[in-house]
């Protein structure tokens, strides 16, 4: 990096004392929108001398009767990069989303010193004018609904499930988690691929950038575009995507010397202090699109081939400088995941890799600077005994919300997850656990014209990992089948695993009180079936056929109704051969509606 002189420090406060004030201020702004307030302040360019992006930083407070936040900004270039593609300016931004209605007082300061980008005092640096440093606004009650997140509020974790405070909600995840490399879109700035490759272990890439042209079509008039109409691929499979209920997406924001080799916030692939504003408020577009469509950016920071490239795996000034920036332009959001690493940790292939410690810096950074709290996840490796050694030390570890599950074996998916949500709670720090790789790694989710019905898929990981208590659950489109992890264009190429996922997540929003339940396997005698229950409350049973399932109501003598959910079709609860039974021992709960051998879930509750 480079270090400014005292002299050019000095020569940069002066000139910022010449900036000419022409920014203008918002003053209204609904509960869980985005403000976004712009500054003029001293000329700079991506290329400066003076590091714009080290050697400045932009702190805004912002001030309520019932809230206070400390929100980092950034450098903007001109102001309006994603469409001008300017790359110099003297505008600076912040973006906070408020969650208190009422009035708000803001006061911003930009101070100047080498690398106080990184620099956790407050008081670090001099100070450089700026126009509009202080004001007030106005937040009016939120007037969003729908699958917009503006209309529940911030996500959280808590009692190992995702959370939405302001709505009292508990959520699961049922997403996207390929093309991991999401961002090498060919309509953003300064994005290309410089090694087009085919690795063992691994899906191929060739030069190609995404272009998602299937998506054309389902672009619609009014959505967002950029640069006289770029975007519009992915921001209609993004429609797409949201048209078939998914609400999570998994995607890299950095796979330098990994796979696909096309994705970075910075001017190029070798540098690593300069960022590309451009391609970044790009992202931005994108991203809020996302967010107004009800699906959660789960960011995966790194991957396992380049967990060291940034201080060698410590938390040191370059790690430091990419979390804030990111931070900065996108913890905003209001349903963000930050997740650390994607096989993350030394194993027998990758033998180099971030430590225990270096894990848990790396969290407790992101847990500082964050002023919004986002979940901190983990990228796990495969195998079970790969996860004990890696995992196990992070037990108990304040920082981390939580496990983002890779399972070579999806037959092992129930009992992977029943068995780390209890070494979770047993540390007194419980985790939320998503599934969001499914081996084998060639495989995955094959299209659908490979696997119509995705059974294993259906039976093993999505309700085994969601019956063993997972938050939620991504899908991995494997590395030898057509649109796979890093090749896909087209989401239609999976379009029965949004139904059969969807099935699934509205079984539980709709009719389980999942955050108050657990596996209780134990009850039904069978044992290839799952059993999930608040025990004496309610039971759900997922049978892999239509063979009669008995159910343990040990000593409680209630009524409980007897209904049963197609996991294949959907729909509404249906009536079997037996519609109730007393308490009190084992019972036969009936027929399913249907002969057809296929699999059910059973839902048993207390009249």
């Amino acid at each position: 990096m480079k270090r400014p002189t005292i002299i050019r420090i000095a020569i940069a406060v002066i000139l910022a004392h010449l900036a000419i004030v022409t920014s203008a201020r918002a003053e209204t702004v609904k509960r869980w929108h985005t403000l976004e307030l712009s500054f003029t302040g001293p000329q700079s360019s991506e290329t400066a001398e003076l590091n714009p992006f080290t050697d400045y930083r932009l702190q805004v407070e912002f001030v309520h009767a019932q809230s206070r936040y400390i929100i980092r900004g950034f450098y903007a270039a001109d102001g309006n990069a994603a469409e001008t593609g300017a790359v110099s300016g003297n505008q600076w931004k912040v973006r906070f989303t408020p969650d208190q209605p009422g009035e708000w007082r803001y006061k911003a300061s930009l101070c100047l010193s080498p690398m106080i980008a990184i620099d956790p005092s407050r008081q670090a640096g001099k100070q450089v004018p700026l126009s509009h440093a202080e004001g007030s606004f106005q937040v009016l009650p939120r007037d969003v609904e729908g699958r917009d997140f503006r209309s529940l509020g911030r996500l959280s974790a808590r009692n190992g499930y995702f959370y939405f405070a302001a709505s009292d909600r508990y959520w699961i995840k049922g997403g996207a988690g390929s093309p991991e490399n999401l961002l090498g879109y060919q309509d953003f700035d300064g994005t290309y691929r410089y090694v087009a490759e085919a690795r063992d272990g691994e899906a191929s890439a060739d030069e190609k950038l995404h272009v998602f042209a299937p998506h054309l079509q389902d672009w619609q008039e009014g959505d967002p575009t950029w640069r006289d109409g770029k975007g519009k691929g992915l921001i209609g499979g993004i429609n797409y995507l949201a048209s078939k209920g998914v609400n999570s997406i998994y995607f890299l924001t950095m796979n330098i010397d990994g796979d696909g080799k096309d994705v970075w916030p910075y001017l190029d692939h070798h540098t690593r202090d300069r960022f590309d504003c451009s391609k970044l408020d790009q992202w931005e577009i994108a991203f809020r699109h996302l967010q107004e469509k009800g699906i959660l950016l789960h960011v995966v920071t790194q991957e396992t081939e380049n967990e060291l490239l940034l201080d060698d795996g410590e938390t040191g000034p370059l790690r430091k400088l990419y979390y804030s920036e990111l931070i900065a332009r996108f913890g905003h959001h209001l349903a963000l995941v930050w997740n650390l690493g994607e096989e993350n940790g030394p194993v027998h292939w990758s033998p180099r890799g971030q430590s225990a410690d270096q894990q848990k810096a790396m969290a407790d950074f992101i847990d500082r600077a964050d002023p919004y709290q986002h979940p901190i996840v983990l990228h796990t490796h495969s195998t079970a005994h790969e996860k004990y050694e890696l995992l196990t030390p992070l037990l108990g570890h304040r920082s981390y919300d939580g496990m983002s599950f890779q399972i070579d074996r999806r037959e092992q998916a129930h009992s992977e997850i029943i068995k780390w949500k209890n070494l979770a709670d047993s540390s007194d720090h419980p985790w939320l656990i998503t599934f969001d790789e499914q081996g084998k790694w060639h495989r995955g989710v094959l299209p659908d014209t490979d696997d119509p019905d995705h059974d294993t898929i259906r039976r093993y990981a999505l309700w085994g990992s969601l019956m063993g208590g997972a938050a939620g659950i991504e899908w991995y489109f494997g590395a030898h089948y057509a649109h796979n992890d890093l090749s896909l264009e087209d989401w239609r190429s999976r379009d029965r695993i949004w139904d059969l996922t969807r099935f699934a997540t509205v079984f539980f929003h709709e009719y389980l009180p999942f955050s108050e339940m657990a596996s209780h396997d134990e009850l039904t005698p069978r044992t290839d079936d799952y059993c999930f229950a608040k025990p004496g409350e309610i039971y759900a049973i997922y049978s892999p056929d239509s063979i009669t399932t008995e159910l343990e109501l040990g000593s409680d003598a209630q009524r409980f109704s007897i209904r049963w959910y197609d996991p294949l079709q959907g729909g509404g609860l249906q009536e079997g051969s037996v519609l109730s039974v007393s308490g009190l021992g084992l019972h036969d709960l009936g027929e399913a509606p249907k002969t057809a051998n296929q699999d059910w879930v059973i839902l048993v509750r207390r009249d």
